[in-house]
């Protein structure tokens, strides 16, 4: 094994000019993340100066078997954290040859409200922060607790250390530095509610860089726990009962939002998401009405409320936010599988292009 260890990090920069590119992209269930390799002739740092490529959409279910090629469209690039050296990972979005963006790539229309000039000129902010839970191998139940049983009731497991109440942290650490590495703006890791459960922080990000990010750090998060074992779950409400569920909650600002007056802004925008606040969880992720049922820190599913320091709203305004008259304010509604690039292109197409 030792020399199977030395071969994976073989420094190729001795030896050669080529890099290695991993090509990431979604498949067909809006959470399966693809990805392939290929060489190239040397180091890229601009996604346009990549080659476009294609894969088999049949065995992705996005394509029919008949007409299966879809073609891969370079879009960001991050350092690759396994292979090091100027090796790449691509995020890519999918088209049919024609050109069309496939019915599963929902970063093409995001990419639309984002390139919108009143959206431009808001330099739309996100913080993303991903729950998800780690479960054992085989057995498919939650990291650290005794097959078939449960731990003790939740209190001692949140932002906490020791064996007995933080599992898998050497997972979350490896992630958030590999991330670090890679050129993602992940902002901070903590240990969650429910055992077993941890979560990461992506930004602040600007416009659809907030997709691209997120989807890098799942992505590096799914390698990682493939290498030790143990499988990544974005369900929302991965144990049922007495446990909290697994969100994403959502961070948001604009310029307006930011400067002196911003507190009347935020307030106007989150009228306007209540007024489309069924279509906002349409679009918010499956399963999520396991999650928000009003009780563990979610709002109802059918409710739409808002509050200061709540987190049992929907809609959460930090109390610094109230304070200084200015800030951001947080959608607690989107569930952990929620795809990014719908939630942030949304957040913004109904606070700065839906007319009131």
């Amino acid at each position: 094994m030792s020399l199977v260890s030395d071969l994976i990090n073989l420094d190729l920069s001795d030896s050669t000019k080529k890099i290695i590119a991993e090509y990431i992209w979604i498949g067909g269930s809006g959470m399966d993340i693809r990805s392939k390799a290929r060489t190239l002739p040397g180091p890229v740092s601009d996604p346009s100066k990549l080659p476009k490529w294609n894969y088999d959409g049949s065995s992705t279910n996005q394509a029919p078997g008949e007409d299966s090629e879809v073609i891969l469209y370079p879009q960001a690039i991050f350092k690759d954290p396994f292979r090091r050296g100027n090796n790449i990972l691509v995020i890519c979005d999918a088209y049919t040859p024609a050109g069309e963006p496939i019915p599963t790539n929902k970063r093409a229309a995001a990419a639309k409200i984002f390139s919108h000039p009143d959206v431009v000129a808001e330099v739309t902010w996100y913080g993303i922060e991903q729950e998800y839970t780690l479960l054992q191998k085989d057995v498919k139940w939650p990291l650290g607790w005794p097959v078939g049983g449960f731990p003790g009731p939740q209190g001692p497991y949140y932002c906490a250390a020791g064996a007995d109440k933080a599992f898998g942290r050497d997972i979350v650490d490896a992630h958030y530095k590999a991330c670090l590495y890679a050129g993602i703006n992940i902002s901070g890791i903590n240990g969650e509610v429910m055992p077993g459960q941890w979560e990461f922080q992506v930004g602040p990000s600007v416009g659809i860089s907030a997709g691209d990010e997120l989807w890098a750090a799942r992505y590096i998060l799914e390698r990682i726990t493939e290498i030790a074992g143990v499988v990544l779950s974005f369900d929302p409400k991965p144990i049922q009962g007495d446990w909290n569920g697994a969100g994403a909650h959502t961070n948001y600002s604009t310029k307006s939002m930011r400067e002196d007056g911003g507190y009347e802004v935020i307030k106007k925008a989150i009228d306007k998401l209540g007024l489309r606040h069924k279509e906002h969880i349409a679009a918010y992720g499956e399963g999520n009405e396991r999650r928000l049922t009003g009780r563990h820190e979610t709002a109802d599913i059918n409710t739409f409320k808002w509050g200061v320091a709540n987190r049992g709203a929907s809609i959460r305004v930090g109390r610094d936010t109230e304070q200084a008259g200015k800030g951001y304010f947080e959608d607690r509604r989107p569930a952990s599988n929620m795809d990014p690039y719908i939630v942030t292109s949304m957040i913004a197409e109904t606070t700065l292009l839906l007319k009131a």
